[in-house]
């Protein structure tokens, strides 16, 4: 349960009494690379162009949602910098006063050439993901040769003066669990924070196998022997990882939402490309925020469903999912094909 005293005056809470304070809004449901763990089938389901939100629906539901509580923003995907001139976006959101956190996760393939815009734009932090250091490996894992270009990535966003970089890492048995002390490593070299990330059963994981799952127990017994002592950090107690510290004070996190679901501190909610709200990253139903935009909703008649919809939330997805115990299984393509929504490279991370 969220400590109240901790929750802005204008947060709405939910049933659980849980704020929403942070809002994932994803730019596109297009992807350059195809993760064997998010998107391992040959072709896609696309959401219609037509339907995307522009960059001033965008802006304006941006505004409501910080009306009811939110204060940071994610930017994401599918990958966001294959949105065409996502530094205006950028600039838009970063102008709203209630935003105090702007942030984007990508694939890193085309940020050498974004960092220094979307820094000058007014983005505050880079979240990048790496899977592993090997070039085969990234190819095998992604089905595209241009694992050069994350690593370009990596280095422009230093480059361009930004602070607080996470590398996101999923990892995966038998396949890049052999490279953790190692990326641990490279983060502190680059000035970034890795974060491992259990193997999810999400929508878009349609291959998925929990025996792959390496779980975060697993995950800091291994870390131990590569890199020694290892101590809790401070975390921020609604965050999705739990940090820790080596005796050297290099810090990295854990995320842990297959084994240990942190559901009764979760803050943060989805909006897709097109406008469908989920309050939970395994919700089924979203609700269509495009319809009132487009219909000429006011700002007060976007405030107040927002407000109306996650005051109803008892969402406890992962927590749910953690009682199938071994009834879990990936979801079948045939349901991501009938509702493309169901794709984590729809909903964003």
């Amino acid at each position: 349960m969220t400590d109240a005293s901790t929750i802005p005056e204008r947060a709405v809470a939910d049933r659980l009494g849980r704020p929403l304070r942070d809002l994932r809004l994803s730019v596109t449901d297009r992807c350059n690379l195809r993760c064997t763990y998010c998107m391992p089938e040959a072709d896609y389901e696309w959401l219609p162009r037509a339907e995307l939100l522009d960059f001033d629906e965008l802006t304006s539901l941006v505004d409501a949602f910080t009306a009811v509580g939110v204060e940071k923003v994610r930017i994401t995907g599918g990958e966001p910098l294959l949105r065409r001139d996502l530094p205006e976006l950028i600039a838009r959101i970063a102008a709203l006063p209630a935003i105090d956190d702007l942030a984007l996760t990508t694939n890193g393939t085309l940020l050498a050439g974004a960092a220094s815009a979307l820094r000058a734009a007014g983005l505050g932090r880079v979240t990048i993901s790496l899977d592993t250091l090997d070039p085969a490996r990234h190819h095998a894992l992604t089905g595209r040769d241009n694992h050069a270009d994350v690593l370009a990535g990596i280095e422009a966003t230093a480059a361009a003066g930004f602070t607080g970089t996470k590398i996101n890492t999923v990892v995966l048995r038998g396949t890049n669990d052999d490279e953790l002390a190692d990326l641990v490593r490279f983060g502190a070299e680059h000035g970034a924070e890795v974060r491992f990330i259990e193997y999810m059963d999400v929508g878009g994981a349609t291959r998925w196998d929990r025996s792959l799952v390496v779980p975060a127990v697993e995950v800091l017994d291994r870390l131990a022997d590569g890199l020694g002592q290892i101590a809790d950090a401070t975390s921020r107690p609604s965050a999705p990882a739990r940090r820790y510290r080596t005796a050297d004070g290099t810090t990295f996190g854990i995320v842990a939402s297959t084994t240990t679901p942190f559901c009764g501190s979760c803050d943060r909610s989805r909006v897709t490309a097109d406008g469908r709200w989920y309050r939970c990253l395994y919700a089924v139903e979203g609700t269509d925020l495009r319809a009132p935009i487009r219909a000429g909703a006011s700002p007060g008649e976007l405030r107040d469903l927002l407000a109306s919809v996650w005051s109803d939330r008892t969402d406890q997805g992962a927590v749910d999912r953690l009682a199938l115990a071994e009834a879990r299984t990936a979801t079948p393509v045939e349901v991501t094909r009938r509702d493309p929504h169901r794709e984590m490279h729809t909903r964003g991370g």
